[in-house]
């Protein structure tokens, strides 16, 4: 079996993008796919920003260069979402991650586990769960037919550590953007890349991709 390391965020919609072909890869005979969460440090290269119901940042500490960038990376996301049957709205501040990350943690050793993670990201980018909140994500969890017992004492300790220690280990190798995937000593960065990944594995390109 061949080990690939598939990095996520839940805040991003290009992640998003890459969820249908990753789990088309892990489905492949021979590969064996680990998933693992990386929270974004969105305002450390893009700003920080807070839009209130009439859409006026509140912060205000984006620059134009920084406000063209993000307006373009969603309209490129909404045209390839569109193409897929997907749903993304920008969401109207930049949320902390880590919680739901946490949380994908504690049932990544779940069978069904998959359920969780895959409805975190359709609920987000339609506007319908808060990331941060704990007691929304233990009733996803719950909802998904997963056990959320004993989360929110995780997210509190041990799930925190590990989510720590797996942020530093990916920065440490080289990770700084999602999706990334690791190939032997190789990353790739972008769903754009997924073909040169499956080049190197020497597998087709799985559906989702192009």
């Amino acid at each position: 079996m061949t080990r690939v390391v598939h990095y996520f965020d839940y805040k991003s919609p290009y992640a998003y993008l890459a969820q249908a072909a990753s789990h088309a890869l892990a489905a492949t005979p021979g590969i064996t796919l680990e998933w693992v969460p990386y929270t974004l440090q969105i305002p450390k290269y893009l700003g920080d920003a807070r839009l209130d119901e009439h859409g006026h940042d509140t912060v205000g500490t984006r620059n134009d260069h920084q406000w063209r960038r993000v307006r373009y990376s969603y309209m490129d996301c909404r045209r390839e979402a569109n193409r897929r049957g997907l749903t993304i709205r920008g969401p109207r501040r930049i949320f902390d991650s880590s919680i739901a990350h946490v949380a994908f943690l504690h049932v990544r050793g779940q069978a069904g586990w998959a359920r969780f993670h895959d409805a975190v990201f359709e609920r987000f980018w339609r506007r319908e769960l808060d990331l941060e909140d704990v007691t929304a994500l233990t009733e996803l969890v719950s909802c998904c037919g997963l056990d959320a017992s004993g989360l929110s004492a995780y997210l509190a300790g041990r799930g925190r550590e590990e989510h720590d220690r797996l942020q530093r280990e990916a920065e440490a190798a080289g990770v700084f953007g999602v999706p990334s995937w690791w190939v032997g000593d190789e990353l790739y960065w972008g769903l754009e890349r997924l073909p040169r990944v499956c080049e190197q594995l020497g597998i087709p390109v799985p559906p989702g991709v192009g």
